[in-house]
């Protein structure tokens, strides 16, 4: 369970992160290239939170998306 939302389960995930070369065309140059491609991953904004569940105090580890739509009831 360790970096994953407890309540939507949002969890990281793989991309790309793109080095690009050259003027964009806008700005009057010829285009931009891609000249490499690296793996990454994005990590969700995970915060730590002191919630009820079931009637007991839990520590729970919570996405900033679902903590800020009171999704929780706080200890």
């Amino acid at each position: 369970m360790a970096r994953e939302c407890y309540i939507c389960g949002k969890k990281p995930i793989s991309g790309r992160t793109f080095t690009r070369r050259g003027m964009p065309k806008s700005k009057g140059g010829v285009g931009v290239k891609i000249t490499g491609k690296t793996l990454r991953r994005f990590a969700p904004n995970l915060q730590s939170a002191t919630t009820v569940i079931e009637g007991k105090n839990k520590k729970i580890k919570i996405c900033a998306k679902c903590l800020k739509a009171d999704k929780i009831v706080k200890a």
